[in-house]
């Protein structure tokens, strides 16, 4: 039988092959997305939707995309990602108003085994998972307080901690973030950090 140290062993490898697997296919999605980065059509408007995307897309920073539901937010998005110097690594979009505040730190940052009721094993999150790519949060304004604390973090230094554990994990990610909230409201009513806010305006 297997001791400890060799079960943990066997254990992070199955987890690492299943990872690399699912980064399999978030890179051919990654690719996919370079395929689509022309369908924004060709309107005036989207002609110069596309210019100001080629323009931001070279840049590092956080990007900011405002909207009402169904404008093309997340469509956007991908292009900015197709368009930069990240298009063939993942491309991960995540919704934060339809999470708990637990599962949506557990999918941002993973989380060790026991961390929660129904942890049963180590899980990577889409931080770890993404790094390389772009992070898409679409309707940033709902995170939670104490995730929005985390994701500070995240974007100043770089580094994290899965729930549950102590070590510091170090993830290069670009993130892009919409919301069709009234933001600078939330941010006056102290719902929504102001530096966060400055940080992803």
């Amino acid at each position: 039988p297997l001791g400890p140290e060799e079960w943990r062993d066997t254990s992070d490898r199955s987890m690492e092959a299943s990872w690399q697997k699912q980064r399999e296919h978030e890179l051919q999605r990654a690719l996919d997305s370079r395929m689509g980065a022309e369908s924004l059509g060709d309107s005036e408007n989207m002609q110069s939707l596309r210019k100001l995307s080629e323009q931001v897309a070279q840049a590092p920073s956080t990007t900011l995309i405002r909207g009402e539901t169904g404008t093309g937010k997340e469509l956007v998005a991908r292009q900015l990602h197709s368009l930069s110097s990240r298009a063939e690594e993942p491309f991960i979009a995540i919704n934060c108003a339809a999470m708990s505040a637990e599962h949506l730190e557990s999918e941002l940052f993973g989380h060790e085994k026991g961390a929660f009721a129904g942890a049963g094993k180590r899980k990577l999150g889409w931080f770890e998972r993404a790094s390389g790519g772009t992070l898409f949060l679409d309707e940033v304004a709902g995170l939670p307080l104490s995730v929005q604390a985390k994701l500070l973090r995240a974007l100043e230094h770089g580094e994290f901690s899965r729930l549950g554990g102590e070590s510091v994990i170090r993830s290069d990610v670009r993130l892009i973030c919409s919301t069709k909230a009234d933001i600078e409201k939330l941010v006056a009513e102290g719902e929504f950090r102001d530096d966060l806010y400055y940080r992803i305006h």
